[in-house]
This record gives structure tokens, sequence and C-alpha cells, in this order.
């Protein structure tokens, strides 16, 4: 594999991922729950979850999945009940992560929007439920994906990596399973997060409008409006979350539409539909891409989480530092 161009992508690009990923994800668990960063709680508490979930993709799904195929082929990790495991945890940290974003989003919108329901939503105690249930039903939902696969190979009694059943293309059970797996994640989050943020800039937009009108007949217009100023903020980092997954995940959807609904097989007789393949491909490794941006983002966003980084950065090299003047 690692002859060919493709390969040769894969070997680099994986590890680069789990290299900027991991430590990236990990300041933002290190450093938001301190609460010096200007956020609500309310949003800290779904950035660092989603963080969480973040870390937990490329852990998953690069680190276990991709780089241990890569490189370690015949470890214990491709033993089929592993394999199966890992499948299945790595879908549960996918849809979790997903979801959790659409939480963030929605929970933006009602912040936003809907001032009446804010009160009551937009707590601490609604935002530790909502985290809680979307993990549980993460997990169970793809609980069944365990059960599908079958040894690929048995070599002295034992089963090696992992073949999808063939049941799961014929039972009408597996097959209805296996649309209600696709459409949940991603299509829907996506069409959520799309429509959430719509409706959130056209109220954006009026109340905008209707608040200069008031400051222009209070003649402050000119003056800074420090409300504007702390929504301005809050709704940048909601666009530049919910944008970078729209803009990493439609690949995905692409694919999915492209394949599912188009009826368009990867075969093609006894070969392999290769642009298809590429096409999955790298609608994947966008989306685990994604799982990377989100700590760029805050600090591209958050002047008050730079300061706490470099804080964190500079500290072990003054630690260094004195050990070597010593």
């Amino acid at each position: 594999m690692h002859g060919s161009p493709k390969g040769l992508v894969f070997a680099i690009y994986y590890p680069v991922i789990a290299a900027i990923g991991v430590p990236a994800n990990l300041a933002v668990i290190m450093i938001l729950p301190r609460g010096r960063c200007g956020l609500s709680r309310c949003i800290t508490q779904y950035l660092v979850a989603m963080a969480a979930t973040d870390l937990l993709v490329i852990v998953t799904a690069v680190i276990l999945n991709r780089i241990v195929g890569i490189y370690f082929p015949l470890s214990f990790l491709s033993l089929t009940p592993f394999c199966s495991f890992r499948v299945a945890l790595l879908y549960a940290v996918i849809d979790c992560s997903v979801w959790l974003t659409v939480a963030f989003t929605f929970d933006r919108y009602v912040a936003i929007c809907c001032q009446k329901l804010k009160t009551k939503y937009c707590t601490e105690k609604t935002v530790a439920v909502v985290i809680g249930t979307v993990c549980v039903l993460s997990f169970l939902k793809n609980t069944f994906l365990y059960f599908i696969y079958e040894p690929l190979y048995t070599v002295d009694s034992t089963p090696w990596f992992c073949s999808i059943k063939i049941a799961f293309y014929t039972s009408p059970a597996w097959v209805a399973y296996d649309w209600t797996f696709h459409i949940p994640t991603p299509c829907l989050p996506f069409i959520l997060i799309l429509l959430l943020n719509t409706l959130t800039v056209r109220h954006i937009l009026a109340a905008s409008r209707a608040r200069r009108r008031l400051r222009a007949h209070s003649n402050e217009e000119n003056q800074i409006d420090p409300e504007m100023e702390k929504r301005r903020k809050s709704i940048v980092l909601l666009f530049c979350i919910s944008g970078s997954f729209i803009f990493f995940n439609v690949l995905l959807i692409r694919t999915f539409i492209y394949v599912q609904i188009g009826s368009v097989s990867y075969f093609s007789g006894s070969s392999v539909n290769e642009s298809n393949i590429i096409l999955e491909e790298s609608g994947y490794m966008l989306q685990i891409l994604s799982s990377c941006i989100n700590p760029f983002i805050y600090a591209g966003t958050q002047s008050k989480f730079r300061e706490e980084l470099k804080k964190g950065i500079k500290y072990p090299l003054r630690r260094i530092a004195k050990l070597f003047q010593c």
C-alpha cells in the first residue's frame, strides 16, 4: 500500500492529523474549564464536550483505525472482535461529535432568537442533560454495528479482520438499519445546522436594524454598543464552528447522495470503481480533518483563549529554562 501514491498520502496524512489534533484538543480541554476566556458556562460546557469527542474521533478513527491499519496491519487490533469493536466505537464518537455541534448551534439559536425560552433552556443543568443524552443515544445507535461483521480470514481458528455479512445487504431489517444509520449522520445534522443558522442570521439582521434605529433616535449611533459587541463575538464563534462543519462534511453528503440514492456501486463486475472509492475516502478525510479545526477557530476568534494558550506554552518553557540555569 505504501508503494502507491494513494497509500503514501494516507501514510503521511493521518499521522499529521494525529500530531496536530491530539494536542490541540487537549489544550482546549485544559484551558476552557478554567473559566478565563470570557465565555458563558453553557458555551464552555459545549466546547469542552465537543473537544473531548473530537479527541476521541482522532484516537479511534485516526490512531486505532487508520494508523494501526497502515503501519501495524497484523496487530491484535486486527482480530475480528477488536476490529468490530473499533468500527462501532468509531461511528459512535463521530455521531457524538456531529450531534454536539447541532446541539451547540441550537443552544445559540435559542440564546439569540428566543428570549423567553432562553432563561429555561440555556442553563448548565440543561446543557449537561443534552450532552449526556447525545452521547448515550450515539453509543446505543452504533452498538448494532458490532454484529454486522464476520471474519475475513480464519487462521488456526483465529478470526482476522472484518468483513460485512451478506445478510446485511439482503435482510430487510439490516437494510432499514443502514438507511436509519446514514440519514441521522451526517445528512440530518447538515440540514438542521443550515436551517438554524439561516433563522439566526435573519433574526440578527432584523434586531440590528431595530437597535440602530433606537440608537439613532437617542443620539448614540456613534458610540460602541456593548450588547451588540458581546453578541457579535458569540455569533462569530457560532458561525465559524457550524460553517466549518458544513464545509468539511459537504463532500460526505454528496457521496451519500451519489452512492446511496443514485444506487451507484463501488464494484463493477470484478473490478473496483476507483473514482467512487476516492470520492468516499476524500469525504472521510475531510470529516476527520474537521476534528482538528475547532481549537484553531477558538484561537482565531477569542483573544482571551489566545492569551491562556500562550501562558500554557510559556509555562513549561520557563520551567525548562530554570532547570538549565541551575
